[in-house]
């Protein structure tokens, strides 16, 4: 989890405590009014929280995917590169060879 969103969950936990706590100090409803309101502040609170982390649970499973999709590509890329210089490198071997051999062939009248 991001350190922002991390911040986030935790000053809206913070909030929703502070407000528990100032509700009960200033109620002018009875304690079972008071109670509901709790409860009803409880719940508002627990629902934006589980949808901030499904929105921050979305956006983890995107940039994955993001990550994942940029890995694919530049493995696909240096497999490209390292394919290219492998020919090189062979073609490169081949000639060294057939002029060894013709050295040899040299040497050997």
């Amino acid at each position: 989890m991001s350190n922002n969103t991390g911040n986030t969950l935790l000053a809206l936990l913070t909030g929703a405590a502070i407000g528990a706590g100032i509700g009960i100090l200033f109620a002018p409803d009875k304690g079972s009014k008071t109670r509901g309101k709790i409860k009803n502040g409880f719940d508002d609170a627990k629902c934006e929280l589980k949808n901030k982390l499904d929105h921050a649970s979305l956006e983890l499973k995107d940039k994955f995917a993001s990550a994942k999709y940029d890995l694919e590509g530049t493995y696909e890329e240096l497999v490209s590169n390292m394919s290219h210089k492998t020919e090189d490198v062979i073609s490169f071997l081949e000639e060294k060879l057939a002029e060894l051999k013709r050295q040899n062939a040299k040497l050997q009248k």
